[in-house]
């Protein structure tokens, strides 16, 4: 098998729209001049939001992949990335698609070239430079009936302009995979932050590892309670629901605990409208030593930015706790009780510590390299234990409850 794009294979001539139906993982398809657009939040909820990191981060196809059946052995795919640049900061790799050939990883390629926003941490400024599109291809694939997955960059927003292949091809219908759709939200670590492609961020080796398929609503920097998120999550059809909450707050510094608790109320309400019986599980936050007792906001560290690294630091004071300002403690804390207080009437409600994902313990050996993202090793280790605690379950409409909180990870910490 070939990808790579300088090769130039025989003329593909089967030229097929790209429609909702070869799409998943996106909540909505925004026609550009160029082709299509996936969103991960639905048009009304883009239309309420004013936060350009956000808007950013929900276009980042992270979980978003085109699924069909072909018999091709030569396939293109058009598309225009967008490329971020950070000033003082060293260029970042382009964006990874990993291609899956019946489940299985049988190649993967980057898209060169597109547009480019130049980004200025410290102005506050973001530049936006056009460019044009590119192609992506797969060549040498066995010449037999297969379905083909191309998982889309989880960290670069993705148009899809053109997709080309040699042989017809068709939808994979969603009940053809026999598969639960497990609806996940959560920070920029769900979203993907430092993993290595798309298909081994945390979210998406659990759900390869659990059979599961996955809608993924990983909002870098975003994870806010928003209620506009909470309707999209409440208007998603899906099997199982995990919202990963905390972390994002606590950088924002976006609220206190009078606010905290009713927000998180309001949220897990919203999602009961579309969802009352749905398994629905809260997940707390990941042990992160600068923020376990010290308040946000988080701040990146320009001086050693200037040393070609990201890293970033704390401002708030542990002083401040007392007036209500949050921390991650503080947070595990309030959503291990609010669980328990709705789940005298909610059965279907659970709650796992974050803990239990990645400790104190995983700290000493897989330091977070910004102190804030786990890296390629660790979404890894993360993916593998929410599997195992999440969907080693033969019962299909309930989340597995075993070592759901961090009782017996207090040993291994």
């Amino acid at each position: 098998m070939h990808t790579d794009p300088a090769r130039t294979p025989a003329p593909l001539t089967t030229n097929t729209p790209i429609t909702a139906d070869l799409v998943r993982g996106a909540l909505d398809l925004e026609q550009t001049p160029h082709g299509v657009l996936p969103h991960r939040l639905p048009a009304r909820a883009r239309a309420q939001n004013t936060d350009p990191q956000l808007a950013m981060a929900e276009a980042q196809p992270s979980g978003v992949r085109l699924v069909f059946r072909t018999r091709a052995t030569g396939i293109e795919l058009d598309t225009l990335p967008t490329k971020r640049t950070y000033v003082g900061a060293p260029p970042r790799p382009d964006g990874v698609y990993d291609l899956l050939v019946d489940g299985r990883l049988a190649g993967q390629g980057s898209v060169p070239g597109g547009n480019t926003v130049t980004i200025d941490m410290a102005a506050g400024t973001a530049d936006h430079h056009p460019g044009t599109p590119g192609t992506l291809r797969f060549t040498g694939l066995p010449d037999t009936s297969k379905n083909i997955e191309i998982w889309l960059p989880h960290n670069e927003v993705t148009e899809l302009v053109a997709l080309r292949t040699d042989a017809p091809v068709e939808p994979v219908p969603t009940h053809d995979r026999n598969r639960r759709v497990w609806l996940h939200h959560g920070s920029s670590i769900s979203h993907g932050s430092d993993a290595a492609s798309p298909t081994t961020t945390w979210p998406a080796l659990a759900a390869s590892l659990g059979g599961v398929e996955l809608i993924n609503l990983g909002l870098a920097g975003s994870a806010l309670l928003d209620p506009f998120t909470a309707r999209a999550l409440r208007d998603t059809p899906a099997d199982l629901i995990s919202v990963k909450i905390g972390i994002n707050l606590v950088n924002t510094d976006l609220m206190r605990l009078r606010a905290f608790t009713p927000a998180v109320h309001g949220f897990l309400d919203t999602i009961r409208e579309g969802h009352p019986t749905t398994p629905l599980l809260v997940v707390s936050p990941l042990h992160c030593p600068i923020h376990e007792d010290t308040p946000g906001p988080t701040a990146l560290d320009f001086t050693t930015l200037e040393t070609g690294r990201l890293r970033f630091q704390p401002m708030g004071d542990p002083a401040e706790v007392a007036a209500g300002k949050l921390t991650l403690n503080v947070i595990r804390e309030e959503l291990a009780r609010i669980v328990v207080q709705r789940s005298a009437e909610d059965p279907n409600l659970n709650h796992l510590d974050g803990r239990a994902l990645y400790g104190e313990s995983d700290s000493a050996e897989l330091p977070l390299p910004d102190q804030l993202h786990p890296d390629a090793a660790t979404h890894r280790r993360i993916g593998e234990r929410f599997a195992e605690l999440a969907f080693t379950t033969t019962e299909p409409r309930s989340w597995n409850t075993k070592n759901k909180d961090k009782d017996e990870d207090e040993d291994e910490d």
